[in-house]
């Protein structure tokens, strides 16, 4: 903090609110934490939350990318900021001025995002900090239980951090399962062709069930209370950060996109404009054989508002994930612009990895565009449903997309879900295009 004080930091915050109001953006009250590098560390560790529960993962998070540090392997995030109101925002004490500027410029507009866009919609931003202040009191009290105790504390947790994000990405619905029977009871009703001929009302699930959480808790009569109490909190977090998980590319640009407005409007000093564009530059640049959300996001958003104008940049903001977001908005020519493409290994023995498509007509730019997708918006990580509850036998299926599951992954989820499923538990997918079973 060798050149500012606090008084600066809130001075430069009360320009950057006044602009970001007169373009119209809307977020949270931002409350800003000054850590140090170490304590900016245990925050990424525990996701930025000022309250969380206890577990090895976090501890391992930490070890690591404090070692990292040190040696001077990785650096740290210019922000972090989380989804709650008011916000919480951290800014490192070790950062310039200039940083600390370009900082609290993008923290507004990850806010105005957090506030806006639908996805947020069901993650009760104004009371995510008690919820999980509470929940972390509750799971140290079963880890100091004499009668329960941290290792089978972790053993649930980990069991549920293995299929954590097996929630409905579809966001649909849920209907009450009175109102589920009648729909297929209606169904048979109507139906001429015997579609639903063989259909049986009795089936549990009446149709795929893609929060695998949910169901457990729902049909896992040999649960303890402080068992079901962690699956809860755990399924709970999930929810929360699967919208971020989802607009990865969106938040990231639409943050970018006003940092950079906003600090062009500041008329700041000549000593911050140039370690100003490199710091931006730096951020923005393109990650060669990966995708910087930063970088999209915010050339998409360019595109828009040069094609359509800055209100349907704020439509965007307002009904899209990642995945329509590209769907909708990234064109073929701003692809190639882009310079997108694809590619893979070739070889199961120290593989060769070789370009597959490039843009250079209609069909492989439909196939970049659809990679890219699939790398996106949580696409990396496979669905898994339970599709029967067979007496005591959990079954479950992966929807398979043309894309293997790592087996030893697999098998590992499976034996996890053991410590919270009390019965066999049957995983079908398909390997190498023919039926395999993982149990």
């Amino acid at each position: 903090m060798s050149d500012y004080t606090l008084a600066d930091l809130e001075e430069w915050d009360n320009k950057i609110c006044e602009i970001a109001k007169s373009h119209g953006l809307d977020w949270y009250t931002i409350a800003y934490e000054t850590v140090n590098y170490y304590e900016m560390i245990g925050a990424m560790a525990y996701h930025g939350l000022p309250s969380h529960f206890g577990h090895w993962s976090y501890g391992k998070s930490f070890d690591r990318t404090h070692f990292m540090y040190n040696a001077g392997s990785e650096g740290l995030p210019y922000e972090l900021i989380i989804n709650s109101d008011p916000s919480i925002a951290y800014l490192m004490l070790e950062n310039a001025l200039y940083l600390q500027i370009l900082i609290m410029a993008h923290c507004v507009g990850h806010s105005d995002f957090f506030n806006n866009n639908r996805t947020f919609r069901d993650t009760d931003a104004d009371t995510v900090t008690t919820r999980f202040r509470t929940a972390a009191k509750r799971i140290k009290s079963y880890t100091e239980d004499p009668s329960i105790g941290i290792d089978a504390v972790e053993k649930i947790i980990d069991a549920c951090h293995a299929v954590s994000y097996q929630v409905d990405r579809r966001g649909r619905l849920r209907l009450t399962e009175k109102d589920l029977r009648q729909k297929y009871v209606n169904l048979i009703k109507k139906d001429d062709k015997n579609v639903y001929a063989n259909f049986d009302l009795d089936r549990n699930p009446l149709e795929p069930e893609y929060d695998v959480l949910h169901f457990i808790l729902k049909n896992n009569t040999k649960l303890a209370d402080w068992q079901r109490d962690i699956i809860s909190i755990i399924h709970d977090e999930s929810l929360y950060f699967w919208p971020q998980i989802r607009t990865k590319v969106m938040n990231e640009g639409w943050a970018c996109f006003w940092h950079y407005k906003i600090l062009h409007e500041l008329n700041l000093p000549d000593e911050h404009q140039l370690p100003f564009l490199k710091t931006h530059n730096l951020v923005l640049r393109p990650w060669g054989l990966k995708i910087n959300p930063y970088h999209l996001g915010w050339e998409i958003f360019k595109d828009i508002e040069k094609r359509f104008g800055i209100d349907e940049c704020f439509h965007a903001r307002e009904v899209c994930n990642d995945e329509n977001f590209i769907l909708q908005y990234l064109t073929e020519e701003k692809a190639r612009e882009l310079n997108l493409f694809t590619y893979s290994p070739k070889g199961s023995k120290n593989p060769d990895w070789t370009i597959d498509e490039i843009i250079d007509d209609e069909n492989s730019w439909l196939e970049v565009r659809a990679a890219l997708i699939n790398g996106i918006a949580g696409n990396m990580i496979p669905v898994i449903y339970v599709d029967e509850l067979d007496k005591d036998i959990l079954i479950l299926k992966h929807e398979h997309d043309g894309r293997d599951l790592e087996l030893d992954y697999a098998e590992n989820c499976v034996k996890l879900l053991g410590n919270i499923w009390h019965g066999e538990i049957k995983l079908f997918t398909d390997l190498e295009n023919e039926s395999f079973e993982v149990s």
